[in-house]
């Protein structure tokens, strides 16, 4: 079978949507999110009491421009992908608030029906990773930084462990500060659903597109994306 040419800067638009849409399913569903965006749901939902326009996209451009922050001053360094990676953490908030506006209508009543949006969500941020992972532009603060960490001290994969295990953790400690000792907010047992799939299914996505697609770039601007 001819496979058909699929435009990297598309694959970044259609991920950033889906990513958007798969985190509003999960809040949806309230079962727990990623634990790598829970830290920043967890702000979002202790700063909205006071601040109503404080939504979750907000929560989620401002968390990750701390992110890209901090980066720079590990890595001791400023580059113009790290700019346009904050660019991309605006498209992404931005979308994120829509795609929750979009869904509020979805019916929340029953058990069956919040799993169904769990799963849903689950799979379209595996899909969305994928999507990613064949473009050259700028990733979110929270892919960018472990890049980043393992291009300067290699093992990218014991950093990547390191980084969610972290982002857990800090999830844990926001939860009980915020709203007391024991009250796990923005965790649940679909986080733990979602760290044991996620690999799993990113990898299945990744072979069907490239099974199906070549991917190619439309646009000569790779070069101010290193």
């Amino acid at each position: 079978m001819r496979k058909k040419v699929f435009y990297t800067e598309l694959a970044y638009v259609l991920g950033l949507i889906i990513m958007a849409f798969s985190a509003a399913f999960m809040e949806k569903a309230d079962f727990g999110l990623s634990m790598i965006v829970a830290p920043a749901y967890i702000i979002h939902l202790k700063v909205v009491e006071s601040l109503p326009w404080f939504s979750f996209g907000v929560a989620e451009y401002c968390f990750q421009g701390a992110l890209i922050l901090l980066t720079m001053i590990i890595m001791r360094r400023f580059k113009v992908t790290y700019l346009f990676s904050f660019v991309t953490a605006l498209l992404y908030g931005t979308l994120l608030d829509a795609a929750m506006l979009l869904i509020s209508p979805l019916s929340e009543a029953g058990l069956a029906l919040r799993i169904l949006y769990c799963v849903f969500g689950i799979l379209l941020c595996s899909f969305a990773v994928s999507l990613f992972f064949h473009t050259y532009l700028s990733p979110e603060a929270y892919e960018l930084i472990v890049k980043e960490l393992g291009g300067k001290y290699g093992r990218l994969h014991k950093i990547k462990i390191g980084y969610d295990i972290l982002s857990l953790l800090v999830s844990v400690a926001l939860s009980f500060v915020f709203f007391g000792f024991g009250v796990f907010k923005g965790i649940s047992w679909g986080t733990l659903v979602c760290a044991l799939s996620n690999g799993f299914c990113i990898v299945g996505f990744t072979k069907l597109l490239e099974s199906r697609f070549v991917f190619k770039n439309k646009f000569a601007i790779a070069k101010y994306f290193e």
